[in-house]
């Protein structure tokens, strides 16, 4: 199945109820006025972009088609889909060039922050690089055991230590481990929920001095994982994770269990923080690199279900 099949059909649910809705107001409209865009901007909001970015990318199409002296609905398709794809852009690149490099993933309980971890690390060992994860979530009960079954499943190296130990040894020892392996790539999952923010902001900055002393020169990624079938939710977290880390970038899992997909825009145009990463199914290799053109055509069906 070629890349651009995996990911329309992943986002079969918000394709659906969002090129149909499109579609009807194309058909209902015999000329794309004021209330034409109003009636875009309410379908852009019920695919849960919110509306802060509904609006601005409606301003953005009506300014176009207006200077362009558009009326062709398949022309105005196509913009919308420029559009979106143009909100979306961003550098959604994984800056891990240094060996080793360390990627910390964070995120609350339930958006399948482990799951996430073991679909990264098989992705990196099939492109041929060496992982070593580490389980620095010690607050969770099974959280280890958990990540000790993907590691077992891909086949790569886990340090863990024992349940309340601290997080930050966990990432010294998995560093060390690291390092004396040659490995290339650290992954270290950690606490989805503590007791407060500050105690979050705490321990994830407690971790990140811990990593930055051991790896001094090292590429880090801190890469927050939100569950998409959340909505609004996920942008709220993501404020919340925000203000406790220095997130550069997001995982967004279960794209293909909601027809709100349209909650990617939401958090990169309100948090101004590349999504880098999309999950859209159940399998290993289900866990695909985000391109905003791409996701735009999904999101639109602007070539039908049957493109590659």
């Amino acid at each position: 199945m070629g890349l651009f099949s995996k990911i329309s059909n992943g986002m079969k649910k918000t394709r659906d109820a969002f090129s149909g809705a499109v579609n009807n107001i194309f058909a209902s409209f015999t000329k794309v006025d004021d209330e034409f865009f109003e009636e875009l901007e309410e379908i852009l909001v019920l695919a849960d972009t919110g509306v802060p970015t509904a609006e601005r990318i409606c301003a953005k199409l009506r300014d176009r088609v207006k200077h362009e002296r558009v009326t062709d609905p398949d022309t105005i398709k196509q913009m919308l889909g420029e559009v979106i794809a143009e909100t979306l852009e961003m550098d959604n690149s994984l800056n891990i060039s240094t060996k080793p490099s360390l990627i910390m993933m964070i995120g609350v309980n339930g958006v399948c922050k482990t799951t996430a971890i073991g679909k990264l690390a098989k992705k990196f060992k099939d492109e041929g690089k060496s992982v070593v994860l580490g389980a620095a979530d010690t607050f969770r009960a099974a959280a280890a055991e958990q990540l000790t079954v993907w590691a077992d499943r891909v086949g790569v190296p886990i340090v863990k230590h024992g349940e309340g130990a601290d997080p930050a040894a966990v990432v010294f020892d998995t560093i060390s481990s690291a390092k004396s392996r040659g490995s290339d790539i650290i992954i270290i999952d950690t606490a989805g929920r503590l007791h407060n923010k500050k105690n979050l902001m705490d321990e994830l900055a407690k971790i990140n001095r811990v990593a930055r002393r051991e790896l001094p020169d090292a590429d880090i990624e801190v890469l927050l994982v939100l569950d998409a079938t959340t909505g609004q939710n996920a942008v709220n977290q993501a404020k919340n994770f925000k203000e406790a880390a220095e997130i550069t970038g997001i995982i967004l899992t279960k794209l293909d269990g909601t027809a709100k997909g349209g909650v990617v825009l939401a958090i990169h145009d309100e948090l101004n923080v590349p999504v880098k990463f999309i999950g859209v199914g159940e399998q290993a290799d289900d866990l695909q690199d985000f391109l905003p053109s791409e996701f735009a055509k999904a999101m639109i069906d602007l070539y039908g279900d049957n493109n590659d």
